[in-house]
């Protein structure tokens, strides 16, 4: 099968250092340190300029791999390895600020660090490159979870609601709503199931082949 420039990963051009991973690793290391500074110093600004690097940042990697023609798929797992250690590193921080805050995180973060990342790794089950090229697996998973409203919902909604209002039962409703979101997300990627070698179709063949040899 020939090979789609535009979407398939290209196993000779992998590597771990490019520039749209240099660019993941600065703002990962920016981002976290404003964060716990903020934390450190009960500083709620430091803390929103914390989680406005990991966001800009997580624009600008993927921009610049796209721009470089660097776009791989260990870039992709590192994106989305750093995307869960800042948003944990921010919501943490506020949670240790405003500890009302302590359930509507709670849920959230279970909802991004867990079943979201398995979402968002499930990719490598297949040739893509990366979850942004999902729609060529199951389009209604990929709009729902890596459209751009898809990630703007996921990833903004909760923080910008929950700073905004400073109400935590918003929050935790939002929360709530996206964990539902990403388990129906989650049982429509099981539906398809993920390419893995099929049983043997000869039950006796089967049955045979693992069955002990016997002893003299």
């Amino acid at each position: 099968m020939q090979r789609r420039t535009d979407i398939d990963a290209d196993p000779a051009s992998e590597r771990l250092w490019t520039s749209a991973t240099a660019v993941t690793a600065v703002r990962t290391v920016a981002s976290l340190a404003l964060c716990l500074l903020g934390a450190r110093e009960h500083s709620l600004p430091l803390l929103v300029v914390g989680l406005g690097v990991y966001w800009v940042g997580d624009m600008l990697d993927g921009a610049v791999a796209r721009f470089r023609g660097c776009e791989t798929r260990i870039g992709a797992v590192l994106d989305l390895l750093c995307d869960r250690l800042n948003a944990a590193g921010f919501y943490l921080g506020l949670v240790w600020l405003r500890p009302e805050n302590a359930l509507p995180v709670g849920l959230y973060l279970f909802e991004f660090l867990v079943v979201d990342a398995f979402l968002s790794l499930a990719f490598l089950a297949w040739s893509v490159r990366s979850p942004n090229y999902f729609y060529d697996v199951d389009r209604r998973i990929w709009a729902w979870n890596w459209s751009k409203p898809g990630k703007a919902v996921n990833s903004a909604l909760f923080a910008v609601l929950l700073l905004v209002t400073s109400l935590p039962w918003v929050g935790a409703v939002v929360a709530a709503g996206l964990l539902v979101l990403k388990c129906v997300s989650l049982g429509w990627l099981l539906r398809i199931g993920l390419p893995v070698p099929a049983r043997s179709a000869d039950p006796e063949a089967s049955s045979a082949s693992s069955a002990p040899a016997p002893t003299a």
